[in-house]
């Protein structure tokens, strides 16, 4: 009678108030290796959760810290647009100076044909030969380019434009001034390609 007693607690079903009830709640199945879905009383019990609120004081804190942030983005976005800016005005001015250096020294070379040009006209030697239209379409693409004679006479000798070959003092002068034009000089916008070479009369001390 024990025996069968005995024989009928085995085959009583697992959970039993007589056996311990053993629950696993690990998430991961140690047999699959995959992970398990969480209870769907536990889901609920986490929604129901109560969620923290901020206080006022923090929720000023946390306005004041979105506020500069934003004003500090917006201080950057309008550094790099200013130094954008100057970075293109920078690469154009840079080009346009790169031009006028490159004019001038093509000008340069061809300024001593067409001082050979100017003489021979001064002389009438151009009158009327195909010489003399070529002088005047040299002369017509240098002014296109902004190319300009400096150095007249009777205008006051200035040493950034001319250069002084041969001085002499005179009575009715007051100022240096320019009394005879050797060799003409260019300018080129603000660039000087060439000094006017020039005779300057002096104040008689």
């Amino acid at each position: 009678m024990a025996n069968k007693d005995k024989h009928e607690r085995h085959d009583e079903p697992e959970g039993t108030p007589d056996e311990p009830v053993i629950r696993d709640k690990r998430r991961i199945d140690p047999e699959t290796g995959e992970v398990r879905e969480q209870p769907a009383k536990d889901a609920a019990a986490a929604d129901d959760e109560p969620v923290e609120e901020l206080s006022e004081a923090d929720q000023a804190l946390l306005d004041q810290a979105a506020t500069d942030l934003v004003a500090e983005m917006r201080s950057d976005m309008l550094r790099a647009q200013a130094e954008l800016v100057n970075f293109r005005q920078r690469v154009e001015r840079d080009r346009q100076l790169n031009r006028d250096a490159v004019i001038a020294e093509v000008i340069r070379a061809l300024l001593p044909a067409l001082d050979d040009l100017s003489r021979a006209e001064a002389h009438g030697d151009l009158e009327g030969s195909p010489l003399e239209l070529v002088a005047q379409k040299l002369r017509g693409g240098f002014e296109r380019l902004g190319l300009k004679q400096v150095g007249e006479k009777g205008e006051p000798f200035d040493p950034n434009l001319h250069e002084a070959v041969v001085q002499f003092p005179t009575p009715d002068v007051t100022v240096n001034t320019i009394a005879d034009v050797i060799e003409p000089g260019y300018t080129l916008g603000d660039r000087l390609v060439r000094a006017a070479k020039v005779a300057v009369s002096v104040p008689a001390e």
